[in-house]
């Protein structure tokens, strides 16, 4: 109630943060995805420089690189962890993602026509998984990376639930 007697309404989460955050894991594999993504490429940099004779040039480069790499596996981790919130309401699913650019998703629950988990590998050994609505939208479908298990199961089951009560095919 504000100071003038008046009840305020509840900020819809479009307009606001979603309230829930992802596991704090996901910080853990998206640093370990990072930091073999950068030795990848660190090694496919090496391997060129071999091949053209290590230049002074070369050597720049790869330290660069290094750099680099080294400050998107310390930061992006983080950052995105931050960005990355989810909620689900009466209405609609919300999802924002990203880290350098952000991105914003609503969906009514009526336009929603599946739900899938999604367990990669890796993921599963962080104890991490995915979940994606598909929508009867030309934007396709939203995915929430990140969760853990129990909270993508929940909100697979939330989201299936909320999508059954919905007469029609969500079209």
């Amino acid at each position: 109630m504000s100071d003038t007697g008046v009840v305020a309404a509840e900020i819809p989460p479009g307009l606001r943060e979603p309230r829930n955050q992802v596991s704090r894991r996901a910080i853990g594999y998206w640093t370990a995805s990072a930091a073999v993504g950068a030795v990848v490429l660190l090694g496919i940099e090496i391997g060129v420089a071999a091949i053209c004779g290590f230049g002074s040039g070369w050597w720049a480069a790869i330290g660069a690189s290094a750099l680099l790499l080294l400050a998107r596996v310390l930061i992006m981790p983080r950052w995105r962890y931050r960005v990355h919130r989810w909620e689900v309401t009466e209405d609609a699913l919300y999802v924002r993602s990203g880290w350098f650019a952000v991105h914003w998703r609503i969906a009514p629950i009526s336009r929603i026509q599946t739900i899938d988990s999604e367990r990669s590998l890796p993921e599963r050994i962080f104890g991490l998984a995915n979940v994606t609505a598909t929508t009867a939208s030309a934007a396709g479908h939203i995915k929430i990376h990140g969760l853990d298990r129990a909270t993508a199961d929940r909100l697979q089951a939330e989201l299936s639930l909320a999508t059954a009560r919905i007469p029609g095919d969500a079209t």
